[in-house]
């Protein structure tokens, strides 16, 4: 019996590794596998190894997002603990300025969740409005903004949708309050889009959502700002997260930033056109309804089905072996989307939604071969529900 071939289109959900990136990962946990904090020879040449990469990933980062000079790196377990350490670190080493913050309906929940956390401790979370594309309000924003504002936490690449937010015009607007730090969630957008990331004052990110290893991330941090710490127990390669540092992790780290960069604007015309035969194929059904309206970012694409729910067509689509996420992978199947109520305001709409993510990885044949499978799957839903 021929084995059912896999069509994964959830790679905002997670990457396959580079075999470039695995393979380096090998070689320097094999080679350099002293403790870079030891003071001895083997301690001093993994260290060695450590400076170098960052040195490298910082230069690629002024490079091509146009970070400022006096950034810093620290190393976490993922996007979600460099979140958290963002926003919880500079909620309680800031608090006596202020316990004011404004985010989005937007937000991942490695972002709402600490926000959460934190107004369950006395601080006040405003949330921006949107518009019908998902963009930030500017205007509400200013707005809200108050002399107590100590963070504005913005992803630059909401991870539902796909939409690209404004992050220039948000970082010029917080320059007027010296209180206030600007944290900018890059999950969805390194190595994909172009962004000037000039003004911001931490930068989340992780490299498994760019071809490297899992487990791994960073948060990048203007230096002169201080972090409580979410982990305590000694310096590591910084004050702000204790732990021992992986020299192949982080080496790895480097070359998948390096490769990303470099195959950038390439992979982005590619996909692009993946993306332009999607949409065009997709809007002659009847009852869908593209979510994702700004065709700005080509990597994600939204959509629901008009009176089918978005876990029944995932289930549909999966007994032919099409991988599809309904939300970004840490969220709830079961309630609505936040993304595309906030654009909508429309619950079943919202209900119905599910994402295709897409890459450089994915063939022009394979998506002729879903896009059948999907009529399959529209054709039997849509006479089920009696539509």
């Amino acid at each position: 019996m021929e084995e059912q071939k896999t069509i994964y289109l959830d790679y905002a959900a997670n990457t396959p590794v580079d075999e470039e990136v695995l393979s380096i990962f090998n070689e320097t946990t094999l080679k350099y596998y002293g403790n870079p904090n030891s003071n001895h020879h083997l301690g001093t040449i993994a260290k060695e190894q450590i400076n170098i990469a960052e040195k490298k990933i910082l230069n690629n980062f002024k490079e091509k997002y146009h970070i400022e000079d006096d950034m810093e790196l620290i190393y976490t377990s993922g996007a979600s603990e460099s979140n958290n350490l963002a926003i919880k670190g500079v909620a309680k080493a800031y608090r006596e300025y202020g316990k004011h913050v404004i985010t989005t309906f937007l937000e991942h929940s490695s972002v709402s969740g600490p926000l959460t956390r934190l107004k369950e401790q006395g601080y006040e979370i405003d949330l921006l409005n949107v518009n019908q594309e998902g963009k930030v309000d500017l205007n509400h924003l200013r707005q809200l903004l108050r002399k107590d504002t100590i963070l504005v936490s913005i992803a630059s690449v909401d991870s539902e949708i796909g939409t690209i937010q404004p992050i220039q015009e948000i970082a010029k607007m917080l320059k007027e309050y010296p209180n206030c730090f600007f944290h900018v969630d890059c999950t969805q957008s390194i190595g994909k889009i172009n962004m000037n990331l000039e003004g911001a004052d931490f930068i989340s990110f992780a490299p498994h959502k760019f071809y490297g290893l899992n487990g791994f991330g960073g948060l990048l941090k203007k230096k002169g700002i201080a972090l409580e710490p979410l982990i305590h127990g000694g310096t590591s390669t910084t004050i702000y997260r204790s732990g021992t540092p992986v020299t192949g992790q982080i080496v790895a780290m480097e070359r998948a930033v390096e490769l990303a960069i470099k195959n950038q604007n390439y992979r982005y015309q590619y996909v692009e056109e993946l993306n332009i035969t999607l949409r065009n194929q997709l809007k002659q059904y009847e009852k869908v309804q593209i979510n994702t309206m700004s065709q700005e970012n080509p990597y994600i694409l939204n959509l629901s089905i008009k009176g089918v729910k978005a876990v029944d067509f995932k289930q549909e689509l999966e007994k032919y072996g099409v991988c599809i996420s309904i939300k970004s992978a840490c969220s709830s199947v079961i309630s609505p989307s936040r993304s595309v109520m906030a654009i909508t305001h429309d619950r079943k709409r919202a209900l119905s939604s599910w994402r295709i993510s897409l890459s450089h990885l994915v063939t022009k044949e394979e998506i002729e071969e879903f896009l059948k499978i999907f009529d399959i799957c529209y054709q039997k839903l849509c006479k089920e529900e009696g539509n």
